[in-house]
């Protein structure tokens, strides 16, 4: 029984038919504010003013550096989602090229990717939430605002928004992808129109003098900002993982994609040129958890600032839905294919969601969110999204060599070429993380071939077609 047997992609998308069906109700224009929903959030409000003080003003290089490696591997991500239109994401393309074993493992990373993603954007929401609460006098019992040793000097025993905010998305996840839908929709829409009322106000403080010196801390700086900033991006993949969901998902999947990506990152940008224009980037010590309204309460526009903290909470809110969305999708697919208990496959029949998985998921990254710290967890974050990236990239090589004939409705440009520079740029990336990540993420993948070994290869329904075996 081969480790790296695969799937016929023509046996997945029959299954993907047969089996409980998902509500097909997702078009290019929802896909695209799906992918915005993941991105902007806690990148974009909180990271730019660490990533600041790891390069300086230069921090606009080290998002461009994170969004073309994202592009890169975005181009291989939307070859298979316009062939595989299939839940799963990365998992079920590495499943129809790489082989089980290698599927297992990047969807226990993504497993793993998402859960944590989920409770630490929960954190930073409820930070956000309630400096909120304080402009109008309302404080929160400090045993309820952070979890055990999250605060100096504070003693904390639960964070409550940061749960209550989950269940709340849990809820409507439940409930189904239209539900979910039209909220994400409207709060990316009020977001974006937040952002760039940031950039309108902004632009006009900005002193080109603070961009000098423009590399402080040279091109090394600007790669460690590089990768920690990955994590603005992570969660794009999740609109992947709607395919099951798409109405044509050959034409609207890669649309989405690339789409989302595209105005992210151009948004990205601007806003980092903005914020070390007005504010020199030394200047964003001690201010790290809210660095966008600090540049305007400095140019004296407090009351774009409060607006600011707003849409901080509106983008967290669409990041956590996104994160917990695509997370819920994982388990389906490696359910449905027998590595995961049949209940994470279970369809609602009134709601058309994987009703239980859904539940179980939510409620607890909420408990991790309400029980941890997890301020240090973004780097563990982003080794598992640059690897299901590698991988998915890896994967459109073989599948160009193994089966060049299949019909596709988009093709990655320069194979191999660029799936090649996506892997070098994400292991590149890869290498300037912290070592106590890689040994982090050594254990989750330990535990996780314990788990394969012990349950999943032998409960796999390959096990009942032998065909398969490779």
């Amino acid at each position: 029984m081969s480790l790296l047997r695969t799937k016929d992609i023509g046996a997945l998308l029959n299954e993907a038919q047969s089996k409980g069906k998902l509500k097909r109700d997702l078009g290019a224009w929802d896909l695209t504010l799906l992918g915005i929903g993941a991105i902007i959030g806690t990148g974009i409000f909180v990271l730019t003013g660490t990533g600041a003080l790891t390069a300086g003003p230069a921090l606009i290089l080290s998002f461009i550096i994170a969004g073309v490696a994202c592009a890169f591997a975005a181009l291989a991500y939307a070859e298979f989602a316009s062939l595989v239109p299939i839940s799963g994401s990365v998992y079920t393309y590495s499943y129809a090229t790489l082989g089980e074993l290698i599927a297992w493992i990047i969807g226990w990373d993504l497993v793993l990717e998402y859960l944590f993603a989920v409770s630490s954007v929960a954190v930073g929401w409820s930070g956000y939430f309630q400096s909120l609460l304080g402009g109008f006098g309302i404080h929160l019992p400090e045993a309820l605002t952070a979890a055990p040793g999250a605060k100096e000097g504070v003693t904390s025993f639960f964070n409550l928004p940061a749960f209550l905010i989950v269940m709340v998305i849990t809820f409507l996840l439940s409930r189904g992808i239209s539900e979910s839908k039209k909220v994400n929709n409207i709060m990316v829409v009020i977001k974006v129109a937040v952002v760039l009322l940031f950039i309108f106000v902004g632009v006009g403080y900005v002193k080109p003098a603070n961009w000098e010196p423009f590399t402080p801390f040279g091109f090394e700086g600007v790669f460690q900002a590089a990768a920690l900033v990955f994590f603005a991006y992570v969660g794009f993949d999740a609109v992947a993982a709607a395919a099951e969901e798409t109405r044509d998902p050959k034409r609207d999947l890669p649309r989405g994609l690339l789409w989302s990506l595209g105005i992210c990152t151009l948004l990205y940008v601007v806003v980092t040129a903005i914020m070390t224009g007005v504010v020199p980037f030394a200047q964003f010590k001690g201010h790290e958890d809210h660095p966008v309204s600090l540049v305007l309460q400095m140019a004296g526009q407090d009351w774009v600032a409060g607006l600011i903290d707003l849409g901080a909470i509106l983008g967290m809110t669409t990041v956590i839905l996104v994160m917990l969305y695509g997370q819920t999708r994982i388990f389906f697919s490696m359910s449905r294919d027998g590595l995961l208990p049949k209940m994470f496959s279970k369809v609602h029949p009134k709601y058309k969601t994987p009703f239980t998985s859904t539940w179980i998921l939510g409620t607890i990254a909420a408990f991790i969110a309400a029980l941890l710290p997890l301020q240090k967890l973004a780097e563990l974050v982003n080794i598992g999204t640059l690897t299901a990236f590698t991988l998915v990239s890896v994967g459109v090589i073989v599948l160009r060599k193994t089966q060049p004939d299949l019909p596709r409705a988009f093709r990655c440009p320069g194979v191999p070429i660029i799936p090649l520079i996506a892997i070098g740029a994400c292991l590149f990336l890869i290498s300037k993380l912290a070592v106590v990540t890689w040994i982090a993420f050594g254990v989750w993948l330990l535990i996780g071939l314990l788990v394969y070994f012990t349950y999943s290869r032998k409960h796999s329904l390959l096990n009942n077609f032998s065909a398969s075996d490779k």
